[in-house]
C-alpha cells in the first residue's frame, strides 16, 4: 500500500526537495515563502517602422520569463535589449543595438510613455508592461 503513495509524483517531488535528513524539513518552508516574491515576468514587446523585419516579421512578441531566469537586481530595459538581441533578433542585430542600448533613431515606449521619462535603460520591468520599439530611420 505504501508503494502507491511512494510512486505518486508529488511524493517523489516532496522527497527530493526535503531530502532524507530531519534538518531539511525546515528548508521547504523557507523556499515556499521565498518563491512568491520572485514571480515570473510576462511582458509584451512590439516592433514597428521596419524593426519587425529583424524579428522574423513579428510585430508583437509576448514574452514570459521564469523567476529563475531573471536577474537578482531586477529585469531592466538594458537586460531586455540584450535578451532581444541574443535570443530573438533573427538578422542584422546591429540595426537594432549599438553597444548596450538601441541604436539612435529607435524610439522606445514603456506603457505608452517615452522611456527617457521612465529611467531608460535602468527601468525595471514589471509584469504586464508593454514595450514598443519604433524605427524612425528609413531608406530613401
Amino acid at each position: 500500500m505504501s508503494t502507491a503513495v511512494d510512486s505518486h509524483p508529488s511524493s517523489v517531488a516532496a522527497s527530493s526537495v526535503c531530502g532524507p535528513s530531519s534538518d531539511a524539513a525546515a528548508e521547504p518552508v523557507a523556499t515556499a515563502t521565498a518563491a512568491p516574491a520572485a514571480a515570473a515576468l510576462s511582458i509584451n514587446v512590439e516592433f514597428s517602422g521596419g524593426l519587425e523585419l529583424l524579428f522574423g516579421r513579428q510585430k508583437r512578441l509576448p514574452l514570459s520569463f521564469p523567476a529563475s531566469s531573471l536577474p537578482s537586481d531586477g529585469a531592466s530595459m538594458r537586460w531586455l535589449i540584450d535578451v532581444l538581441k541574443e535570443k530573438h533578433c533573427q538578422e542584422r542585430s546591429e540595426l537594432f543595438v549599438a553597444e548596450d542600448s538601441v541604436r539612435p533613431g529607435i524610439l522606445v515606449l514603456i506603457n505608452d510613455t517615452d522611456w527617457e521619462l521612465e529611467d531608460g535603460l535602468e527601468y525595471i520591468l514589471k509584469n504586464g508592461d508593454n514595450i514598443v520599439f519604433i524605427s524612425t530611420l528609413h531608406g530613401g
